[in-house]
């Protein structure tokens, strides 16, 4: 395993020109490809919010997106279900994509792209309505986002979500 990165090194900001799309390898085909090819396009056409972790404004170490995305009440687990509309939607902020740099894995950049996902979600949400943070979790990641208490849609095993309750008992006050 290699050594856990500082954090402190490391900045979160929006995909920009400046950023070298394409060194950028996270070793899943699809990812790659979505960065290299269609991620300018999302971000024209504001189907996406894109932001990359670098140390040096240029080199990416890794990515994810941010979109609005709305569920049904029906969807969530009884206990919540109840206490929200069943037949209108719920509005939700989607982490869509999610990407570290296959030579930096290991090192925590994924918790760091997680968590600015989420603060940059529950900040968004005081502003315009967001319930929670949906991911579809493709094979191999759901366990990640399980240890951040992330829940299943009872219809979608592979869509969890996070209510912004839960995220704002994280940073509030920070």
């Amino acid at each position: 395993m290699a050594a856990r990165a500082s954090h402190a090194q490391y900045r979160v900001e929006p995909l920009g020109d400046q950023h070298d799309r394409a060194a950028f390898s996270c070793g899943v085909e699809a990812l790659d490809r979505y960065f290299h090819e269609q991620v300018s396009q999302d971000i024209s056409r504001r189907t996406a919010a894109v932001f990359v972790v670098t140390r040096d404004g240029a080199t990416v170490a890794g990515f994810y997106t941010l979109s609005s995305l709305s569920i049904l009440g029906a969807e969530l687990p009884a206990q919540l279900a109840k206490k929200l509309p069943s037949r209108s939607p719920i509005g939700v902020t989607l982490l869509g994509r999610m990407g570290v740099e296959r030579g930096l894995k290991g090192q925590g950049l994924g918790e760091l792209l997680l968590m600015d996902a989420l603060k940059r979600a529950w900040r968004a949400s005081r502003e315009v309505a967001s319930w929670a943070v949906v991911v579809d979790a493709k094979e191999g990641v759901r366990e990640f986002y399980l240890k951040y208490d992330f829940v299943a849609l009872v219809t979608q095993p592979s869509r969890l979500f996070l209510p912004m309750k839960s995220i704002e008992k994280v940073f509030a006050g920070k």
